[in-house]
């Protein structure tokens, strides 16, 4: 059984303000215990109005490492690029932020490429922040040919390739991603979403758990912590 505490607030600034504060407490403490900090970041429009809020607060941002939790397969000054806006909003702060997309041809060998440069990293992450898309899709875990293999990848291998299968028309090329294991070896995992619709099926997806028909639903199923979800309308 998922075991997720929802937080609910009345506007999106409520909502930037909170997940922003949570934020920045994972980072201050893992900095306290360990004098570095890793943590995934997602894309989506909701996580970009609040990166500048967490890059305001007075931190060591130069022991911090930020990832973004999948990206396309874009070079990295394309607007499309999830690593893109975390380097707007993170790197003047002073932190380090490292791509995990490689734009080429073959995205399960630019997959392969995005799971070497990880390893590389001191892992696990002290936080896997979340957003979920219309479709219920996580980081870039979406339907289709690739979707058991983000799902059942080993401990070990952090991300894949993945062909979303249909192709979203916002962005209609393919991406690199964290795996499951990859997401749910985090020490903590923060969800947000917005609107009703997204609401209900979230609470749809944990509900029908390894059953769900939703790639977020199969993601949350094997968490084995707690986990925060902030909502607004």
């Amino acid at each position: 059984m998922i075991e997720a505490e929802w937080w609910e607030y009345d506007s999106p600034d409520e909502l930037a303000e909170a997940v922003a504060g949570d934020v920045c407490f994972i980072i201050e403490s893992a900095l306290d215990a360990r004098s570095a900090s890793l943590v995934a970041l997602p894309g989506g429009d909701t996580p970009r109005t609040i990166f500048p809020q967490v890059a305001d607060k007075k931190l060591k941002w130069k022991q911090v490492t930020i990832i973004p939790t999948d990206d396309r397969l874009v070079s990295v000054d394309s607007e499309l690029s999830n690593v893109r806006a975390l380097a707007q909003a993170f790197l003047p702060a002073g932190a380090r932020v490292i791509p995990i997309a490689t734009p080429l041809d073959d995205y399960r060998q630019a997959g392969n490429a995005a799971d070497a440069r990880l390893q590389d990293l001191p892992w696990p992450p002290d936080l896997v922040w979340l957003g979920m898309g219309e479709d219920g899709h996580t980081a870039s875990i979406f339907a289709g040919p690739d979707l058991q293999a983000a799902l059942d990848a080993p401990k070990a291998r952090r991300a894949v390739g993945v062909m979303p299968d249909p192709m979203p028309k916002d962005a209609a090329v393919p991406r690199v991603t964290l795996t499951r294991a990859g997401i749910l070896s985090a020490r903590t995992i923060l969800v947000t979403v917005t609107g009703a619709n997204k609401r209900e099926l979230l609470e749809g997806a944990i509900a029908d758990g390894h059953s769900s028909r939703l790639p977020i639903g199969r993601v949350l199923a094997e968490v084995d912590q707690p986990i925060d979800i902030h909502w607004c309308p």
